[in-house]
This record gives structure tokens, sequence and C-alpha cells, in this order.
């Protein structure tokens, strides 16, 4: 009589621990080893890591993926054109947190004066800031902003000024943008100590 056999002792793998739902906000010192290893790529001032990185790192997955680097010097924009898109963006997003932090630390690399910045909030493509093919970027932005894409006689002019390198570029500022602005925005993030705020109508 054949022996029965025995069978293998079920593999039973502990179970994942269930997200715990809470606020979204800032995350304080000391992180996670993968946290901080993640966090040591993002800008600093001073040691000093912004609020929203901190938020941002709610999230692991977030943190490496979901807020891409456009700052970088192999953009094919000029500063002064990625900034002008960041700022419009996020002035029409009424994010006054990330408006201030790149008002302060990037407007003098991107020449734009006190006029410039106050026309990133308050002012339209006719500002008298704004160059014929700044005015064409701010159009473009408005319309990214306003309806979710561009007209065909905007793209038209956008197609006059820029390879598609570029005008892809300002579509992926502006979508980066709007998520920065609906995380600073929902979190509540006060201003940094040392942002710009918004200027006076």
């Amino acid at each position: 009589m054949p022996t029965p056999r025995r069978r293998a002792p079920e593999c039973r793998t502990q179970p994942e621990e269930a997200p715990i739902p809470g606020p979204l906000r800032p995350l304080d010192a000391p992180y996670e080893a993968d946290v901080a290893a993640a966090l040591a790529h993002y800008p600093q001032r001073d040691g000093y890591i912004l609020t929203l990185f901190r938020t941002v790192a709610q999230s692991l997955r977030f943190l490496k993926k979901g807020a891409p680097n456009l700052l970088d010097a192999e953009s094919p924009l000029s500063v002064r054109l990625r900034e002008i898109v960041i700022l419009r963006v996020t002035a029409r997003n009424g994010c006054e947190y990330e408006w201030g932090v790149h008002a302060r630390v990037f407007a003098k690399a991107a020449g734009l004066d006190e006029a410039a910045l106050a026309a990133t909030v308050h002012g339209g493509p006719d500002a008298p800031s704004w160059s014929p093919e700044e005015a064409v970027l701010i159009r473009l932005v408005d319309e990214l902003c306003d309806r979710g894409g561009a007209t065909a006689e905007t793209m038209a002019d956008a197609a006059k000024l820029w390879e598609p390198a570029q005008q892809l570029e300002i579509f992926a500022l502006a979508g980066a943008y709007h998520t920065v602005s609906f995380v600073a925005n929902s979190a509540a993030l006060p201003p940094e100590d040392f942002a710009k705020r918004f200027p006076a109508a």
C-alpha cells in the first residue's frame, strides 16, 4: 500500500501593515533611512529642508518619482522662461508658498525685477515687462491653466518660437507646478521665512 504523501507546510507571510490615515503635514527629523537618502538629493538652504519637500516625504514613492526635478542645467529653456512658467502657474493657482520661494531664490538669475514679478501675479500677456516671446508664453500658460490645453492659434505661435522639446518642457513645468501647488495649498503650508509674498494688486 503506497505511503500517503505528506502535505508541505503552508508558507505564511506576515501581513503587511495597513496604511495609517492621517493629516498631510511635513515630516520632522529624524527621518527613516530611505527617506533621508531621498531628501539628500533635494536642494537645501544651509541644511534646512523646505517644508514642501518634507511634506512630499510622507510618500517615498512621491519623493522619488512624483516631484520631477526640472530645474537642472540641461533644461532646453532659459532660466528666465522657466521661471516665468513656474511663477505664472503658481500664481494662477494661488500658491503663495511656492511662488514666494521661486521669486526669492531665482528672480535675480532669471532677470526678473519687481515689476516683472508683480506681472506674473496681476499682469496679462500685454504687461510692459514681457517681450513678444514672453507674451506668447504667458498666454500659453494661462490657456493651460484655464482650459487644460492651448488653442491652435497659440500653438502655432509657440511653434514659431520654440522647438518641440522646449514646448514639451513648458508643458512638463506647468504640470509639475500644478502638482506642487495642489500639495502646498491643500496642506496649508505657511510661507517660508525667507520667501517673498504676493505683491499687492
